[in-house]
């Protein structure tokens, strides 16, 4: 294990070497990797952001249960039990029908429901569920017709669904771009390599006369084609900061004219190291790919 590790560390310093002899196409090659990458990973951080703040401005999509009504005090208390019991509930309350006459009333329909000589509006229940799925509220709404006394269930859904189809269309887009620019990136990586290999064609053979091994031989490439894309990972994401950074302000106007507070959020320390480690791996995946074809006969 020790001698592995010992191999390992010999092979990095062999890349950071090559990295370091070469400073201007090492810069290049990282600009080139971390600009193709800030494109889906810039789209992705934008869709994630933009649903944050349709969220902000829509509120919380809820579920409106009318009760009939004749439903009597025991029926809404049972109910209430329902609800209480509910777990994929995050919260709700009861709306009772003289609340519910006084808030028309405020909302300017006074003078439309003077003339009534009787309260026709029903007691209610509005209920927020634990998430945005909208199958979990076709779920709950379901389940909810069934309750007795409970004449009506209104979903305030329709928002969410067109929110989620938007998103998912946006977020397979991105994924579309980011396979795109990942191949590309594997050929660039792939021809970065194959100029290695033929720059040291004569050091390769004599390593290979003194007893060298094909592992020994391959692994500085690998680290060299891992260690330049994890380069462009870091790229991508000071690209990324940058534009977080030049469109917070934008965006904040935006979400203050409807009223609402909301701070563009860059990525998290997860995202970016998700950004760096799938940078890595496509710089690792084109030098592998460029070591099997180009050492392979040799």
């Amino acid at each position: 294990m020790i001698h592995w590790f010992y191999l390992h560390i010999r092979a990095i310093a062999h890349a950071l070497r090559r990295l370091g002899g070469q400073p201007l196409g090492t810069l290049l090659s990282a600009l080139v990797v971390g600009i193709a990458l800030s494109l889906p990973a810039g789209g992705y951080l934008l869709l994630d952001n933009v649903a944050s703040l349709v969220r902000g401005v829509s509120g919380t999509p809820e579920i409106s249960i009318f009760l009939d009504p004749k439903a009597g005090a025991g029926e809404v208390a049972a109910i209430d039990k329902k609800l209480r019991a509910e777990p994929m509930l995050a919260s709700y309350r009861y709306v009772p029908r003289d609340e519910a006459l006084k808030q028309l009333e405020r909302s300017g329909l006074g003078d439309v429901l003077g003339g009534l000589t009787a309260n026709p509006l029903p007691d209610a229940f509005i209920v927020s569920p634990r998430g945005e799925d909208p199958a979990l509220f076709e779920q709950l709404s379901t389940r909810m017709k069934a309750w007795p006394a409970v004449t009506h269930v209104q979903l305030d859904s329709a928002w969410v669904k067109r929110l989620h189809a938007l998103l998912g269309l946006g977020r397979s887009a991105v994924m579309m771009l980011a396979a795109l620019l990942g191949f590309a990136l594997v050929i660039v990586t792939f021809n970065t390599i194959r100029l290695q290999i033929m720059t040291q064609r004569q050091e390769i053979e004599v390593s290979r006369l003194l007893g060298a091994t094909d592992p020994f031989i391959r692994r500085p490439f690998y680290w060299f084609g891992g260690l330049q894309g994890a380069l462009g990972g870091l790229v991508a994401l000071g690209t990324v900061w940058l534009g977080v950074r030049a469109l917070s302000g934008p965006v904040s106007a935006l979400a203050e004219t409807y009223g609402a507070v909301f701070v563009l959020a860059g990525p998290d320390g997860l995202e970016s190291g998700v950004i760096v480690a799938f940078a890595a791996f496509l710089g690792w995946l084109g030098a592998a790919i460029s070591v099997r074809r180009h050492l392979a006969g040799d």
